[in-house]
């Protein structure tokens, strides 16, 4: 796990929240309307059908009640900007986690249960409460922007495979698209490298050169849905080149093997 050498990004604790409840009402809403064959249509994630993706996106909605119900830890173990890096560790059980959901309860259940849960849950509790997650002890603000970010790269998810068109809540995609960035400026510590991903983020990264005042030599520029894609390994560097997607200038600007970000 890179160290956390970045000064963390301070996000808004009630705006994160609103962030969160939202993009899920959004989901929920959109899940709701799928239909039995729309279920069980293939998805990008392994041999998950659209069932199992949306079972998962109830269960990363459900885990801020479940943690919170848990004893507090003494002290604090997973920083925000280690979160990303960590994600891989979990796959396995996040799988048989997901597929225990699906045999248990139908999709509806499942959302109507998270969607009671983190709204009793989160009333009148502070956001530096600490809780206990599959990483490690995290505050529970941090713990919020990690929702978004689930939220919003398998909204994307469930939109590609379903046909869906659920939207992205302005503040989730832009806690979304904020953190992937931080995260790669934590991987390429640095200054030679400008990546900007209008309205919402702008980070330096990459070893070399430190550009001050001007234009800088290295830029990579793209929108936030490419980014996200991008930084979780949705899209690949060189076919979002391809595409047009990202525009990449100067000699240190490829960012092929520092992608994806996200575990």
């Amino acid at each position: 796990m890179p160290p956390a050498r970045k000064r963390t990004r301070s996000y808004d604790p009630g705006r994160i929240r609103t962030a969160v409840l939202t993009q899920f009402g959004h989901v929920r809403d959109g899940v709701s309307k799928l239909t039995p064959e729309q279920q069980e249509l293939p998805t990008r994630l392994g041999d998950w059908t659209v069932r199992e993706l949306a079972a998962h996106l109830s269960m990363a909605v459900a885990a801020v009640a479940r943690n919170l119900a848990l004893p507090e830890p003494a002290r604090q173990e997973v920083a925000l900007l280690e979160w990303p890096f960590a994600t891989a560790s979990a796959a396995g059980q996040v799988d048989e986690d997901v597929r225990a959901l699906v045999a248990g309860a139908t999709t509806d259940e499942l959302y109507e249960h998270a969607a009671t849960r983190i709204e009793e849950a989160l009333a009148g509790v502070p956001d530096d409460r600490l809780i206990p997650t599959r990483f490690g002890a995290m505050r529970l603000g941090d713990f919020l922007v990690t929702r978004t970010v689930e939220l919003v790269v398998h909204t994307d998810d469930l939109n590609d495979a379903a046909g869906t068109a659920i939207p992205y809540d302005r503040q989730a995609l832009a806690a979304c698209t904020r953190l992937l960035a931080d995260a790669l400026a934590v991987k390429a510590p640095g200054g030679s490298v400008e990546v900007r991903v209008p309205p919402y983020a702008v980070v330096q990264c990459v070893e070399g050169p430190r550009h001050t005042r001007g234009t800088p030599p290295n830029v990579v520029e793209t929108d936030p849905l490419t980014w996200i894609r991008l930084a979780t390994g949705r899209t690949g560097w060189a076919e979002a080149l391809d595409a047009a997607k990202v525009s990449a200038s100067g000699e240190r600007a490829d960012l092929a093997a520092l992608l994806p970000v996200l575990g």
